[in-house]
């Protein structure tokens, strides 16, 4: 089935189910007013809403309104927990190739993880706001997971038993910002702003043969300025499955019920920058980073600049009939101003 939040209802939003079309949703107050609810108790009130989901398909839905993307917040407007992997080791090896450094051995087996802030995202057709250009604004077009509660040290089968919900993310990373951070020794803070999410979030099932191992195998489309950027497999050069990176970040914590763990920046193995681009036949980018590796590798230094006020980013995935899955994160970068809640 497929869920979103309506930008009704307070922070947390109204929970509506959508139809498989996207076209048509329905609100269920009176089985869950959150999607935060349904997660807490979503063994209860999972297959009262997945009998709404079928009747919305079949066209019997007493309360179908219209489904608008703009409406939506992102499906969890905060979450008590949002974690990012780095599953393609194929991005790693470019950052450290490009400053000339190699990927330590332990990347390969051992998920790289960092916890992002997760009280407040922004909604999938929100703008990105940011207070400088020269902060270096960066997309990262990923894959993420939602999960139910687990124990601490819960195995890899236990994890992916408790993936409820398969959304799309981007992970904006102000790039400028990161070297300093990381030079301190303590990780990502000032250089990861909120994040944005797909309007809707879908059950694996859903996704059918395309979900398989704990991984989501399909191209994930990204638009940059109305021209094609990226359209890597998801599935393919995933070094770590979502069951592994969910068990990996529950190693020495419980999880709870509505805890988002992202794939990481969606990165196939390629060939040469000018190969490498849609233009030239290649599967593209999920980010400005790696184009900027590329060059840096190729030509001694990046050429492509980072996002500016008014560029836009469009992230969505099709399945095999070509209808979207998530519906799309659509944003415009633009200057910062505060939005009283």
């Amino acid at each position: 089935m497929k869920l979103a939040s309506l930008k009704t209802g307070g922070r947390d939003g109204t929970l509506v189910v959508v139809s498989r079309d996207l076209v048509t949703c329905q609100a269920v107050p009176e089985i869950a007013r959150t999607l935060q609810a349904a997660l807490d108790d979503w063994d209860r009130v999972a297959p009262r809403l997945q009998a709404v989901y079928e009747q919305l398909n079949a066209g019997s839905a007493g309360k179908a309104e219209s489904f608008l993307e703009e409406e939506c917040h992102s499906p969890l407007p905060r979450a008590y927990q949002w974690a990012d992997g780095s599953a393609y080791i194929n991005h790693v090896e470019l950052v450290r190739k490009a400053r000339n450094a190699e990927v330590p051995a332990s990347f390969y087996t051992d998920p790289l993880m960092y916890q992002g802030g997760s009280d407040s995202f922004v909604g999938p057709n929100d703008p990105i706001m940011v207070q400088s250009e020269d902060w270096g604004v960066d997309l990262e077009a990923e894959v993420a997971v939602v999960t139910g509660d687990l124990p601490m040290g819960a195995t890899v089968e236990q994890a992916a038993a408790a993936i409820r919900l398969v959304m799309l993310v981007n992970d904006v990373s102000l790039r400028n910002l990161i070297p300093n951070e990381l030079a301190k020794g303590f990780g990502f803070f000032q250089s990861k702003p909120a994040s944005a999410f797909s309007p809707v979030a879908v059950t694996p099932d859903e996704l059918g043969d395309a979900w398989r191992d704990s991984k989501l195998c399909l191209p994930l489309l990204v638009t940059l300025n109305d021209t094609p950027f990226g359209r890597p497999n998801a599935g393919e050069d995933m070094t770590f499955s979502f069951a592994q990176l969910v068990a990996h970040a529950a190693k020495t914590r419980e999880l709870g019920a509505g805890s988002i763990i992202g794939s990481g920046t969606v990165s196939n193995k390629q060939g040469n920058l000018h190969g490498s681009s849609i233009e030239n036949g290649g599967v593209g980018y999920c980010c400005l980073a790696e184009v900027r590796m590329y060059e840096t590798i190729e030509q001694g230094a990046p050429r492509t600049p980072f996002l500016r006020y008014g560029d836009t980013v469009r992230i969505e995935m099709l399945d095999t009939s070509g209808a979207s899955i998530f519906g799309a994160i659509d944003q415009e970068v633009a200057p910062y101003h505060w939005r009283h809640r």
